[in-house]
């Protein structure tokens, strides 16, 4: 039976094969590591690439913490203890082409000290010029992968991500979904949902790859870039209002450097920015809506 020690070496393992990938496929930068220690137990690996041909910022971090939750959170998640420990891999990417998407990965294990487990992740993607072919595409890759394990997971983990990067307050999705889980341990074994997600994390590389060699060489223009940043500052928002990890990592004394290791170098926001109707901006905007069929 695999234990949470075994868990984190296969995730800090992961991290190791997911930045070689990203390397080869940047083709210019490496990553710098930068590793940490909690005050409250643990620790991690930050990992951040800059400047590449590829990639104008990323980060592929791994985590193993423990401790003590805060009383709020222990309230909050209905637990019955406060000890707890805390292991996953978290990625996102902002690359230097407006037509290559930004994306992201996380996939996580959570144990408390009474014994109680339950796995989290997925992986979705933000577009920033929305192409439906290479959006189909996506899907089709992480629906390959829940297949595996149930028939019912890519549905249901393709409407919970709808759910879930969804910017309320701008009523849009962060981007064209993916698929999205938490607390998780009813259904399969707890090494099946292991496997489930070390499966997600190594395909990570391979469904970007399809999304860069589509988009990395097209020309651009100072609009497309100008656009990007619009869409960057989107991605900022639903981060630091919405996203669970990062309100995580920040009740629980996380280390600040990592925790923000998602926001791009450069966004821009501006006043009521309104694209042109019929423009590939406007016709963008159209798509970032929940329910969206990609798989057809």
């Amino acid at each position: 039976m695999i234990d949470k020690h075994g868990i984190a070496q296969e995730f800090q393992l992961i991290q190791d094969e997911i930045c070689a990938g990203l390397e080869a496929l940047d083709g210019h930068s490496k990553f710098q590591e930068d590793k940490w220690d909690r005050p409250g137990g643990g620790g991690g690996r930050s990992r951040v690439i800059t400047d590449g041909d590829l990639l104008q910022k990323g980060g592929v971090n791994f985590s193993a913490v423990h401790g003590d939750l805060p009383d709020m959170m222990v309230k909050e998640l209905k637990l019955n203890s406060s000890d707890f420990f805390a292991t996953g891999v978290s990625i996102v990417l902002h690359p230097n082409n407006p037509f290559v998407p930004i994306i992201h990965m996380n996939i996580r294990y959570f144990e408390m000290g009474d014994g109680t487990y339950w796995f989290g992740g997925g992986i979705d993607l933000t577009p920033h010029y929305i192409d439906k072919g290479m959006a189909s595409q996506f899907h089709k890759g992480l629906k390959a992968v829940c297949d595996k394990y149930a028939s019912n997971l890519y549905p249901d983990y393709k409407k919970w991500a709808d759910d879930y990067f969804f910017n309320q307050h701008r009523n849009e999705t962060r981007g064209v979904g993916g698929i999205f889980y938490d607390r998780q341990k009813d259904g399969l074994s707890k090494q099946e949902w292991f496997d489930l997600a070390c499966d997600l994390g190594r395909a990570f590389v391979p469904l970007y790859t399809e999304q860069v060699d589509f988009g990395r060489n097209k020309p651009f223009t100072e609009a497309n870039k100008k656009w990007q940043h619009i869409r960057r500052g989107r991605y900022v928002e639903f981060n630091l209002v919405y996203d669970r990890g990062t309100k995580f990592g920040l009740q629980t004394a996380g280390r600040i450097e990592s925790i923000l290791m998602s926001l791009p170098q450069e966004a821009h926001w501006y006043y009521n920015h309104q694209p042109e109707e019929g423009s590939e901006e406007f016709e963008t905007l159209q798509l970032l809506k929940k329910d969206v069929d990609w798989v057809v």
